[in-house]
């Protein structure tokens, strides 16, 4: 095993908001040291020293030493209190791990082989569903790292947690399921041109019913103070016959006109 980094702290003697706040103001954050069966310690450590840590890959998932009054304790970070406005750290948690410990820790994945993957070079884009994944595993083999392949991935295709070589002796904490972690999703230009796409059949369809219901009340516009009598092209109103004539001859194609008979032919 690698040798572990150290982060020297100091005890402290007072719990508490007020004597946290006192912590800060003397450019130290507060912090505690519990688990493997021992009391709980209080400590502060130095800021800048928390922020290198912490800046670095996988902190929740890398043991380190905790040094207070010369005695090192083997620990797991396990919370950093963070101020909304500055981001400044202002309360750290770290669990001791004794050895041959079992615990869960939050793993970082990497994407590889993205060469290799042919929905990327048609413009897919890489959707990462779960940047880390949780693990049971020995506290003396945390792995580094996941490695999560996309060779061969398409767009659409998914990575699912059955796809990633755990390492021996580790497993999932979601069990039951075959979760997704990463995906080959479309590009954004393609996704925006299938909406335009859709929504202009959408118009035309809106379009195409408006003019059949335009044309199918055209074709039953009634005649002038007669009934309603369907007709080809534009609708053209019956002339009344005058008063005492003869018989009406009917309108091409139509009917006789009211009151009349038709002409002889």
């Amino acid at each position: 095993m690698a040798e572990l980094a150290t982060i020297r702290a100091e005890a402290r003697d007072r719990a508490g908001k007020g004597a946290a706040r006192a912590t800060r103001r003397d450019g130290r954050v507060p912090g505690v040291l519990y688990g493997d069966k021992k009391p709980v310690q209080l400590i502060s450590v130095d800021p800048q020293e928390l922020a290198r840590a912490v800046n670095r890959q996988g902190f929740f998932a890398r043991l380190l030493h905790v040094e207070v009054g010369g005695q090192k304790e083997r620990v797991l970070p396990r919370d950093v209190q963070f101020h909304p406005v500055t981001d400044r750290p202002l309360h750290v948690d770290f669990m001791r791990v004794g050895q041959g410990a079992r615990i869960v820790v939050a793993v970082p994945i990497q994407v590889v082989d993205t060469e290799k993957s042919p929905g990327l070079k048609r413009g897919g884009l890489v959707n990462v569903v779960r940047h880390e994944i949780e693990l049971y595993c020995n506290a003396d083999a945390i792995p580094e790292k996941l490695i999560v392949s996309l060779d061969g991935c398409d767009i659409g295709d998914s990575v699912h947690i059955s796809h990633v070589t755990l390492p021996a002796g580790t497993k999932p904490v979601i069990t039951g399921r075959d979760f997704t972690v990463v995906t080959v999703a479309a590009p954004t230009v393609v996704r925006e041109e299938l909406a335009a796409a859709q929504a202009a059949a959408q118009a035309a369809q809106a379009a195409a019913e408006a003019a059949l219901a335009a044309g199918i009340e055209a074709g039953v516009a009634p005649a002038e103070g007669g009934t309603a009598a369907p007709t080809t092209g534009t609708a053209t109103p019956a002339t009344p016959a005058a008063p005492g004539a003869a018989a009406a001859a009917p309108a091409k194609g139509g009917a006789p006109a009211r009151g009349g008979a038709p002409a002889k032919g």
